[in-house]
């Protein structure tokens, strides 16, 4: 296994020094002018047939401002497919006729990003956050309730309202279609 992963750091080299340098808008004799090598090592290393001793790799991360372990390591996609149904999706309300998915994949402090989606008839109780939490509700399809502290607001695709996330609040589609609407919640700094 190590043996493979020895052949591997050549190519791994070469597609990130290739992504780094062109990410900064930099040609091979930029580059090689920040690092102080010749250009004919940095296409070397780009091609995948350079061998660069440790002071050439320390310099060309200096120059790039990444660390030897960033242009070494097996590069990383620059996006990631997440196929519908693989994030969290929740059940909610009576009869499980509400649900609630998850939209980051990756936890972003402080926020979430849901999408709802609920069939006629649908209600759930959306559970207060800390104080000082901030809500964002939009409506995509069909006409949602949303209840917050005593107060009813009827949002119809388009509308957004924000409110406040630390007080009781509601979601309910009294109409005959079927809601879809997305929320973001910022919540208050602990």
């Amino acid at each position: 296994m190590q043996t493979s992963l020895l052949e591997k750091l050549p190519q791994n080299l070469a597609e990130n020094l290739r992504f780094l340098r062109q990410r900064r808008n930099l040609t091979q004799a930029g580059l090689s002018k920040l690092c102080d090598v010749p250009r004919s090592t940095i296409a070397n290393l780009e091609s995948g047939e350079g061998n660069p001793t440790l002071s050439v790799l320390a310099g060309i991360a200096v120059a790039l401002q990444v660390s030897i372990e960033e242009i070494l390591s097996a590069p990383v996609a620059l996006g990631q497919l997440y196929p519908a149904g693989s994030l969290p999706e929740t059940r909610k309300g009576p009869g499980g006729k509400a649900r609630v998915n998850q939209l980051l994949p990756d936890q972003l402090p402080g926020t979430e990003i849901l999408r709802f989606e609920l069939e006629p008839g649908a209600r759930f109780t959306g559970a207060p956050h800390r104080p000082g939490t901030r809500e964002y509700l939009y409506c995509e399809r069909g006409d949602l309730e949303l209840a917050v502290y005593g107060e009813t607001y009827e949002l119809g695709p388009g509308d957004v309202c924000a409110f406040h996330g630390d007080q009781k609040h509601g979601y309910a589609n009294r109409g005959d279609t079927r809601v879809v609407a997305f929320g973001v919640v910022v919540l208050a700094p602990m």
